[in-house]
């Protein structure tokens, strides 16, 4: 009987998931027999040379599937799911890297509070830089208070899980409560799956959620570059979410407003000793499209 079942999709993501998937050999303080690798491809292009180098890699054992059509982030997850056969999942993105030891931890923690939901862990940007994004505050909060929240509790490490959600790019969930919520909602492509799950989460469970700043995890979004389009699909993602949880439409845009004025300002302020606005002219579109909304 597998402990936990990782869960990994990708989509042309060659490049990442070996290094992903050996960071998982390498910081795995449980036995690797424990351990469940399901991967799910979304349709890349070098799927079958891939999968043949992931049977190389990681042995027979892994369940790796090709999915019928690139149905988004969390259809795939939700195939590699079905698939699975433990109680503990982790969801884990192709360009995570762990960077401490890993699994014991958690699964203790599962299996000593059966109340227990979800278990997040400290996101890194650099094996010296923080992320600022462990843990996230709703979209369905006041964009000014949340902007604040958001940035003294992760500089803290002091996360409130009624109102934070775990980054969406490697947490540990329990396969019964998830599956009684509806897994991840395929109606929405990718962006903004985090928010969504953690309510529907909560409301059904209660807030039993803990966060773990002893355990590492490396997210290579680094060099990510500001993108009008990706900024766009988080907030339309976001807003088909609080309409399923019945929060209204005004409210959604005018926390998104506050949230990126918060955002543009801290660039013109920063632009001084940076000398690159290309981050700024980014949120001042996405400021006017907000405003046409």
């Amino acid at each position: 009987m597998k402990r936990v079942s990782v869960i990994i999709v990708t989509y042309n993501s060659e490049q990442d998931i070996f290094d992903c998937i050996n960071s998982i050999r390498e910081y795995a303080d449980i036995p690797l027999e424990d351990i469940e690798l399901v991967v799910v491809d979304n349709g890349s292009l070098k799927v079958d040379k891939m999968f043949d180098d992931l049977c190389e890699l990681w042995g027979e054992d892994i369940v790796l599937l090709k999915n019928t059509h690139n149905g988004g982030y969390g259809q795939g997850n939700n195939i590699g799911i079905r698939h699975s056969s433990a109680s503990v999942i982790l969801i884990m993105n192709p360009d995570v890297r762990l960077a401490s030891p890993f699994f014991a931890k958690p699964l203790n923690a599962f299996e000593s509070d059966t109340k227990l939901c979800m278990y997040g862990m400290k996101q890194m940007l650099t094996e010296k830089r923080e992320s600022r994004s462990s843990f996230m505050c709703t979209l369905m909060m006041n964009g000014y208070l949340r902007t604040l929240l958001e940035a003294v509790c992760n500089r803290l490490d002091f996360y409130i899980p009624r109102w934070q959600y775990f980054s969406g790019s490697c947490f540990f969930v329990r396969r019964n409560m998830f599956e009684d919520v509806g897994l991840f909602d395929e109606s929405v492509f990718m962006y903004g799956e985090e928010d969504d799950i953690h309510w529907r989460l909560m409301h059904r469970w209660g807030a039993n959620f803990r966060y773990d700043k002893s355990m590492h995890y490396l997210h290579l979004t680094s060099e990510r570059q500001p993108d009008f389009d990706y900024e766009m699909n988080i907030i339309q993602a976001a807003l088909k979410h609080h309409a399923k949880n019945g929060y209204p439409l005004e409210k959604s845009l005018r926390n998104f407003r506050q949230i990126y004025l918060c955002r543009y300002w801290r660039e013109r302020f920063l632009m001084t000793t940076k000398g690159n606005n290309c981050r700024m002219k980014v949120l001042q579109r996405v400021l006017n499209k907000l405003k046409e909304m």
